[in-house]
């Protein structure tokens, strides 16, 4: 469970009780408010956590709903990028990064992702990628920050990053030939034992694996070479859990898939895990979970056994991500598009829009049908103004001839929470 994730649970947990949510629940600060947040950012609660998060999600959402956004906003998190071509959480761009910057893995691998997507500032996609690639751990994944221990979550969405920025990930090994591929089957329950087929979090302190919802839909995506932007519409496929040892990447991925889709089989949604000092309390509904498995079984080509939490989110999801602000939105938007719905009229509510709100005005919006689309390339990175410009045209081309979006995530430590 992301440190960004819990907050927006918090969040949702208070409104459910009737209590008035503090201004920066959002984040785990104390500070009652932030009244002088930079120009360009999404959102209007405290960024220290998920600053450079929620604003890479915010485009990975618009860009597959033919969004444009703003210069400002994305001048704004190029700007957050260090010399070192790592992204701390989020930083004080007026001073230079030094030793007392944060680096964050996940936050680095969400922006690469959102410049791959925009199309926008290769130098920063080349950039991160090479200091991503300098921090890979020895058993070939990656921790929340560089040095820490790797972790299912952290190892799936740099995965992920790499694939998508072009690099083939099964190339990106330690001296000890380890691959992100290798670290992600560490993390991986057997199938035909309890929880079968799910992906830890971290080995527990005697190496024992405890199934984890949020880290198996990360790995899935990571074990394909897919980004949080995903999703497959056409594939329909069983899930199968394959059995035995030395299992291909997508063997593994599938097998996370069979586990979150008898996961959701039943209520359509997962839950939160229990807060300390309240195991015994009502269990509350994890939307950004959910949300997050739904991208990953329609990446995994199946987009069926996802309906039923795509419709459990349409119903109970508005107000949570309303009060979650542009991650908690976003993350809707990339399950709507995993799934071929309408983000626009999302259980009567225009996501696109609601996200559109939380920042600048965008530069250029068109509005897509929600129909099929082709499976995933890696995007051009070639030039600024050009990748953005195509976007827009494609947009006009769009809406004139055809009637025209997951973690965290970046994701603290479950210890930590």
């Amino acid at each position: 469970m992301s440190v960004r994730r819990r907050a927006a649970a918090l969040a949702f947990t208070a409104v459910l009780c009737g209590a008035a949510a503090p201004a920066a629940v959002a984040a785990p600060s104390p500070s009652p408010s932030t009244p002088d947040l930079p120009a360009g950012l999404y959102g209007t609660k405290d960024p220290t956590y998920d600053g450079v998060w929620r604003q890479s999600l915010s485009f990975l959402a618009q860009k597959i709903e033919l969004v444009t956004p703003a210069t400002q906003s994305v001048d704004w998190l190029v700007g957050q990028q260090c010399d070192s071509g790592a992204f701390a959480s989020y930083r004080d761009a007026s001073k230079p990064c030094d030793t007392k910057t944060v680096a964050d893995t996940n936050a680095t691998a969400a922006a690469v992702q959102a410049m791959v997507e925009l199309s926008a500032h290769p130098e920063v996609v080349d950039n991160g990628v090479a200091w991503l690639k300098s921090v890979q751990n020895e058993d070939g994944g990656w921790g929340y920050n560089p040095g820490s221990p790797s972790d299912a979550n952290s190892t799936g969405v740099v995965a992920g990053a790499l694939a998508r920025a072009g690099v083939p990930v099964a190339d990106v090994t330690t001296a000890g030939g380890k691959t992100p591929y290798t670290a992600l089957q560490t993390f991986a329950l057997p199938c035909g034992g309890e929880d079968g087929g799910a992906f830890a979090y971290q080995p527990g302190k005697k190496g024992e694996l405890t199934a984890n919802a949020d880290a198996t839909a990360a790995a899935v995506l990571g074990a394909m070479g897919k980004g949080m932007a995903s999703g497959n519409y056409n594939a329909a496929k069983a899930p199968v859990c394959t059995k035995g040892t030395g299992l291909t990447p997508e063997q593994s991925a599938q097998n996370g898939a069979s586990y979150l889709a008898e996961t959701l089989a039943g209520s359509g949604h997962l839950d939160l895990p229990p807060m300390p000092g309240a195991e015994d309390s009502e269990p509350q509904p994890d939307f950004g979970n959910t949300a997050d498995a739904v991208v990953a079984l329609a990446a995994a080509g199946h987009k069926d056994k996802a309906a039923g939490a795509v419709g459990y989110l349409e119903k109970h999801a508005q107000s949570w991500a309303k009060e979650g602000g542009p991650a908690a939105t976003a993350q809707l938007v990339l399950a709507a598009h995993a799934t071929g719905t309408d983000a626009r009229d999302f259980g009567g509510v225009d996501l696109v829009g609601q996200l559109n709100a939380t920042g600048p005005a965008p530069a250029a919006t068109a509005v897509p049908s929600p129909t099929t689309t082709a499976p995933e390339k890696p995007a051009d990175t070639s030039s600024d103004d050009e990748g953005l410009g195509i976007w827009w045209i494609i947009g006009i081309g769009l809406a004139f001839g055809a009637g025209i979006g997951f973690l965290l995530s970046g994701r603290r430590k479950n210890q930590q929470l």
